[in-house]
């Protein structure tokens, strides 16, 4: 039986590590959307595989804004909001058949976090977020970064089932990721937060302490170290470049 009342919607950009697992996991939905940015990868090739999957291409807005677009495109009012690296478990397809639906109501995943195929239980954890909703009702705010769905006035529902993500296979897609996150939160927040090299040092030697000592990342072995580190590196990073473009916002307001 498929899934015909609910869309799948992914933005995905060079996505090829796990859009194969992602998507064959959504076999059972009549509809899955794929919004792809400037992939060099296989991410086209591999979407073009699956027949449910309607394709297609364009700019990155901002992890809120795109979001928003890409469910634009939907056929469906109900839209299931996926990352290219989440991955559902067949208790969460199965359960998502038989539900009814309320309009006045978001619903959130249970999400478990892996690194390579190693689940990390204490940097990360497991957590529930808001990611099946009406588009009629509400959308996701339309931010840069840290994008969540808008709830205010509507109930919650936790679903049942697992989504498993998959956010980083290599080393190299920490240093990558942190670099993205940290320049679009400078760009997003230049002249309107103040931040300075003392900011960014004590953000990041606390971000280390909080993930690797209070919530015990140590027992995640030498994964909690490189997360607890990665963490270090992009609280340091976006306050500096938020520093620098603040800076040069100043330079340019004095030469008027």
């Amino acid at each position: 039986m498929l899934i015909e009342n609910v869309s799948v919607v992914i933005i995905a950009s060079n996505a090829e590590a796990k859009l194969r697992e992602c998507l064959d996991s959504l076999r059972d939905f009549s509809e899955v959307i794929v919004y792809e940015n400037n992939s060099t990868d296989k991410t086209v090739e591999i979407a073009q595989n699956y027949k449910n999957v309607k394709l297609t291409s364009g700019a990155f807005l901002g992890f809120g804004k795109t979001k928003n677009l890409a469910a634009s495109l939907s056929a469906n009012e109900w839209v299931l909001s996926l990352d290219s690296d989440e991955v559902l478990d067949e208790n969460f397809v199965n359960s998502l058949k038989k539900m009814d639906l309320k309009s006045d109501t978001v619903y959130k995943i249970y999400r478990v976090n892996f690194y390579k195929d190693s689940q990390v239980k204490h940097c990360w954890g497991d957590e529930t977020i808001v990611r099946l909703y009406n588009k009629s009702e509400t959308s996701f705010a339309n931010k840069d970064v840290h994008e969540h769905v808008l709830e205010d006035r509507l109930d919650t529902k936790l679903l049942q089932g697992v989504v498993k993500h998959y956010p980083y296979n290599t080393i190299t897609d920490f240093i990558t990721k942190l670099d993205r996150y940290s320049t679009l939160f400078a760009q997003n927040n230049a002249g309107e937060k103040s931040s300075s090299p003392t900011k960014a040092f004590f953000n990041g030697v606390y971000s280390f302490i909080k993930t690797y000592i209070f919530k015990q990342g140590f027992l995640d072995g030498h994964v909690g170290l490189v997360i607890a580190f990665s963490h270090m590196a992009t609280n340091f990073y976006k306050y500096m470049k938020l520093y620098e473009l603040n800076e040069e916002l100043k330079s340019s307001k004095d030469s008027k």
